[in-house]
């Protein structure tokens, strides 16, 4: 048997490829430079104008843009009202912001346990952890795919809790012939250099209800507004605003918009790309019992951001740490998406202890991501296949 690179054997490729990249092409420089060149970098017309793209994609009704896809989840959470004493029921595989907006305005964490074979958060884990205190349930779009967005809406609506839908993995995605993004109470996306669209840094929030919309708008900016009607002391002066609230300093620069812009005009191309992608690994690894491929629901058409190798490591005559650094090894560089959030030391001098989510529990002693973004070849993409088979031919029992 070919000796794998960790025990000094030949790689599979002379150069590594990481799990997930940013793509930027000169349009992109371009409309940046512009924006630069202009005469307002910051507060200016490029932040409006990509609100208007992002309704236009995603069908909502309003859209606000933010510095970043956590403090989109922070004024969706502040906006929904959580405070003190507030429960809200959140996934239990994702990335901590998905949890920590809850934490930021007062209110619990309840952590729902995953499908075994989506990954993504359970509606009938939703059920059970519903009690009085329930405010609201923040959904993750885990690795692109949707939640089972009718089920849980139909959920929250029979109990009045908000719905804050995670989307930071799935810009791009439909589901039940719907764009993500407009099903949702509020919807949340990031614009990391990792997610299919970037602006380096930068998210949004959308939403089809006005008054969120305006609350979102005023948290965004400190909470001053210039609103005549909205002060408690209006005044003819031209130069007057108040403050009426608490809120932060959460802006995006128009630089950025207008690479997201610029971005998202790439949106249908980089969608195609990924479900290509998604498509070569699902035919190569579906027939190999050692690994198990993520099921996808008929509701969601996916732009994936993630590709999750769950290994079957009773089949396996290796930890799933071994499997990781023999793949790091062949210069395919794997990540693991994501700690359960309640296991993170934090939660754990909050009181939260292992065995929440059996389910979840289990996803992330078994998973680890492999590459996928819009600029892999499909030389890239065979490699790829190549390394993940390789090591599975070498450590199977």
């Amino acid at each position: 048997m070919e000796k794998l690179a960790i025990f000094g054997g030949t790689p599979i490729r002379e150069n590594p490829i990481y799990y997930g990249r940013q793509y930027i092409d000169q349009d992109d420089v371009d409309a940046v430079v512009a924006t630069l060149m202009s005469n307002l970098i910051t507060c200016g017309p490029k932040v409006e104008a990509l609100e208007h793209k992002l309704c236009e994609i995603t069908g909502a009704k309003y859209a606000v843009v933010v510095s970043n896809g956590t403090a989109a989840l922070h004024l969706a959470a502040m906006a929904a009202g959580i405070g003190e004493g507030d429960e809200v029921i959140v996934s239990s595989i994702t990335f901590a912001a998905s949890s920590n907006c809850v934490l930021y305005c007062g209110g619990k964490p309840v952590f729902a346990d995953i499908k075994s074979d989506t990954y993504n958060i359970d509606p009938e884990s939703i059920k059970k952890l519903i009690t009085p205190k329930t405010k609201a349930v923040v959904a993750v779009d885990f690795t692109g795919q949707a939640a089972e967005l009718n089920e849980i809406r139909k959920i929250c609506q029979e109990n009045n809790l908000i719905l804050i839908e995670d989307a930071a993995h799935s810009l791009g995605t439909i589901y039940d012939g719907q764009p993500v993004g407009s099903i949702a109470d509020m919807t949340t996306f990031s614009f990391h250099p990792v997610k299919t669209v970037t602006g380096g840094e930068g998210g949004a929030i959308t939403t089809n209800d006005e008054e969120l919309f305006r609350k979102l708008r005023l948290l965004r900016t400190h909470g001053i507004t210039r609103n005549a009607s909205e002060m408690a002391h209006p005044t003819d002066d031209p130069w007057y605003q108040e403050q009426i609230c608490l809120g932060y300093n959460y802006r995006m620069t128009d630089f950025q918009a207008a690479l997201i812009i610029s971005q998202l005009n790439k949106l249908p191309a980089f969608s195609k790309r990924r479900k290509e992608i998604v498509k070569k690994y699902d035919e190569a690894f579906c027939k190999m019992p050692e690994i198990k491929v993520q099921r996808e629901i008929p509701e969601s058409d996916t732009t994936r951001h993630l590709y999750i190798l769950r290994l079957d490591l009773d089949r396996l005559s290796c930890t799933r740490r071994e499997f990781f650094d023999a793949l790091n090894a062949e210069n395919t560089v794997p990540q693991v998406h994501y700690l359960p959030v309640y296991w993170h030391s934090y939660y754990e001098k909050l009181g939260y202890k292992k065995g929440l989510c059996p389910n979840a529990e289990s996803y992330y002693e078994e998973s680890m991501s492999i590459p996928l973004y819009y600029s892999l070849t499909d030389e890239d993409v065979e490699d790829v296949i190549a390394a993940v088979k390789k090591v599975v031919a070498y450590y199977k029992k």
